[in-house]
């Protein structure tokens, strides 16, 4: 894995930020991307030890040139991509009826088609250069919704449907793709987390939203570390070929297998009795 040149959307906080970090350790060539910190640019962080290195680069994945100018900076300095972590995503809150259209479809600006355009954008310089790895940043969310979070876990659920097709797509020419499915983690992610103003007092909805995005605030502040994603991002990295989808940590890897189990107006009772 040593010198793997790695292009992370999303570095500047959260699981982005500590997975650059924890595979540069690693000696990884990691670049970070960020949409809002423009002086970044050329801005490095070494590690002497591994001879990693982060360089911090402005990226936006809602902008076709944004992409295109960022793939194209790695590969005038390094000339290839091996690895691509499509991490950036943002969050609205709020039920289906008070979320206008403009944040719905913004939502999915950033989730699904800003992973969409970058993994777009990286594929044929994966498959020039005869292979890569391809991780994409999916949730339990994304398997499991979650009320109030609707727009948020339909993103997801469209990035599963596209990674697993994907997969199928480009196994012949050495691209391998995956995905990792945090559940709540304590990050930032929490308190940028967008609320409809449709979504206040005057919301039918209003007071069982208050207390379910209580509950997730809770949850998440109370979750996983950003690290340990870090290391399960690591782990898919260095298989050679890794499993279609990975939940972190063994309490979401159980509550999935019992999705699988269970008839859904259980796990339906258990949702509702958590968010409502």
């Amino acid at each position: 894995m040593e010198n793997q040149v790695v292009l992370i959307t999303g570095a500047s906080s959260g699981i982005g930020k500590a997975t650059a970090q924890y595979l540069m350790m690693r000696g990884f060539k990691v670049y970070g991307t960020s949409r809002k910190a423009p002086s970044c640019d050329g801005h490095t962080h070494t590690d002497p030890k591994s001879g990693g290195f982060i360089d911090m680069i402005t990226l936006d994945v809602t902008n076709d040139t944004s992409v295109e100018n960022a793939i194209r900076t790695v590969l005038e300095r390094e000339g290839r991509i091996d690895v691509l972590i499509c991490n950036a995503g943002n969050g609205i809150a709020g039920s289906v009826e008070d979320i206008p259209m403009d944040l719905a479809r913004e939502q999915f600006e950033t989730n699904f088609f800003g992973t969409l355009r970058v993994v777009k954008a990286v594929l044929p310089v994966m498959r020039s250069q005869g292979g890569g790895k391809i991780v994409a940043l999916s949730s339990i969310a994304g398997v499991i919704s979650i009320p109030y979070q609707s727009h948020y876990s339909s993103s997801k659920f469209a990035i599963e449907g596209l990674m697993e097709a994907l997969r199928h797509e480009v196994a012949p020419f050495n691209i391998d793709v995956c995905l990792v499915e945090p559940g709540d983690t304590k990050t930032e992610f929490t308190s940028n987390r967008r609320v409809s103003e449709s979504a206040k007092e005057n919301s039918p909805c209003f007071e069982r939203f208050k207390r379910s995005l209580a509950r997730m605030e809770h949850d998440e502040q109370n979750g996983a570390s950003p690290e340990s994603v870090a290391k399960v991002i690591y782990k898919m990295i260095i298989k050679k070929k890794s499993p279609a989808r990975t939940a972190v940590g063994f309490q979401y890897k159980c509550i999935l297998f019992l999705k699988k189990i269970l008839p859904f107006r259980v796990l339906e009772f258990v949702v509702g009795k958590l968010y409502n």
